[in-house]
């Protein structure tokens, strides 16, 4: 199929690639020409796994325009992929979607299937199909169609080619055919349903995982006051088959592109519908608190960061990608700063975007003994492999003050115990091997 995607996001790209991948010709559109330059040289404009190699080894089969005509004149399908951001309200901007909407309505000269693949409240996809009904400039009949994307950032490309599901929300039997066509080649169940459905579906999802997370962190929370070990307790909830272990590792909180603003934009849908969804309403809450567990966590050591010489490692919101949206970094390096503390970090994929928001303010090292060499505290906001593989004996070594404080408990308590170390972790006993280190109470 020869199938046009609007969009070169995670979600927009992504699912080019792998259509890509399934054998179809694939044409990828954005206004940004710049990036599409980038794109044709094989260069993905984002972090993520496998997903260059993907566009290297399909070149033949993928082809990159800031062309319009180009793009919507001829395809069979048109898959809409741009972003949804989050409005100062909670709500959806779903301005790029509408944008796009009336661009191909003034473009298409031959029948065609609309695919609404960016997450966008219910009722988007009916606004969708008569926004281009209404522009439509030649005589064609338009299919609009609800295929939500459930990939993370970090494993997109697997979660796209080895999903669980595809959804499906079509309203017509031509619109599934066509759908069913695209995804022949896929060997994943289908969940049919009308648009509505399948747009809730989507938020329900997401949210849902949101909710679990926000839930193992308050019992986390609770477990650091009563003695428990969250990680025990989460191991037990886990082997339960109506749980599940996923998503239940106790940290600082979710970030990224989909959960903050999913469960923000559910919660403004509820509330435009005169409904109160109480539970993503606390879970939105919980998250935002969480953010901050470790500065209250390190209050009992500092009364004031001023002058502290303070390491920081990681900086995306999670291992495996770039992005920054949401991350937990975002919200206590500016307290650190305000403050007037010393700040140095470290983060293998993410110091570049980094920088771009703090270009001065912060030193950024090549490595972590560098990062955390002469610091009185170190703080750890993401779970990189190269941190949990870092010999935990060398922070006694290298830092002035050998107290760590771990948002996404990297260590075993075990290993923390047999260092020389401070170790302040979420919902888990403190270990303190080091009798010095309440020495830094006060700011210099």
């Amino acid at each position: 199929m020869k199938i046009s995607v609007a969009g070169t996001g995670y979600v927009g790209l992504v699912t080019a690639v792998c259509l890509a991948e399934k054998g179809h010709l694939v044409t990828c559109f954005d206004i940004d020409k710049n990036k599409i330059e980038y794109m044709t040289e094989g260069k993905a404009p984002i972090f993520e796994q496998g997903l260059e190699e993907l566009m290297i080894k399909n070149k033949d089969r993928i082809k990159y325009t800031s062309d319009h005509d180009e793009a919507y004149r001829h395809p069979d399908v048109i898959v809409i992929g741009v972003g949804t951001p989050e409005k100062k309200d909670g709500s959806a901007n779903l301005q790029y979607v509408y944008d796009v909407s009336r661009q191909l309505a003034q473009t298409i000269e031959n029948d065609c299937t609309v695919i609404v693949k960016s997450t966008v409240p219910v009722g988007t996809s009916d606004k969708v199909e008569q926004l281009i009904r209404d522009n439509l400039k030649h005589h064609v009949n338009i299919e609009v169609v609800s295929n939500p994307e459930f990939l993370s950032q970090g494993t997109a490309i697997k979660d796209t080619l080895n999903a669980s599901r595809i959804v499906l929300g079509v309203e017509t039997p031509r619109a599934l055919e066509v759908m069913k066509q695209m995804y022949s080649e896929f060997n994943i169940p289908y969940v049919i349903t009308n648009r509505n459905s399948a747009e809730m579906i989507k938020y329900a999802a997401n949210d849902f995982l949101a909710l679990k997370i926000s839930y193992i962190n308050e019992i986390a929370n609770l477990c650091e006051l009563v003695g428990a070990n969250v990680e025990d307790v989460a191991r037990g909830m886990g082997m339960d088959p109506r749980i599940g272990g996923r998503f239940l590792n106790a940290g600082i909180g979710y970030g990224g592109s989909c959960f903050p603003k999913d469960t923000k934009a559910l919660h403004w849908l509820a509330k435009f519908n005169d409904c109160e969804l109480k539970t993503i309403k606390a879970a939105i809450e919980v998250n935002e608190n969480q953010k901050l567990r470790l500065i209250t966590k390190a209050r009992k050591y500092f009364d004031s960061f001023h002058n502290i010489n303070i390491a920081v490692l990681g900086l995306t919101f999670k291992p495996g990608t770039d992005d920054l949206r949401e991350a937990p970094s975002l919200d206590n390096i500016p307290v650190f700063l305000e403050e007037g503390a010393k700040v140095k970090v470290w983060d293998p994929i993410g110091a570049n975007n980094f920088r771009r928001k703090f270009p001065s303010e912060i030193m950024y090292c090549e490595s972590i003994e560098e990062t955390i060499k002469d610091a009185e505290v170190c703080f750890i906001f993401t779970e990189w492999p190269e941190i949990r593989q870092f010999d935990i004996d060398k922070y006694g070594k290298l830092m002035k003050n050998p107290l760590v404080i771990d948002g996404r408990n990297c260590y075993a308590l075990e290993l923390a115990g047999e260092a020389r170390i401070v170790y302040e972790s979420i919902g888990r006993k403190t270990i303190s091997n080091y009798k010095n280190a309440y020495s830094v109470v006060t700011s210099k």
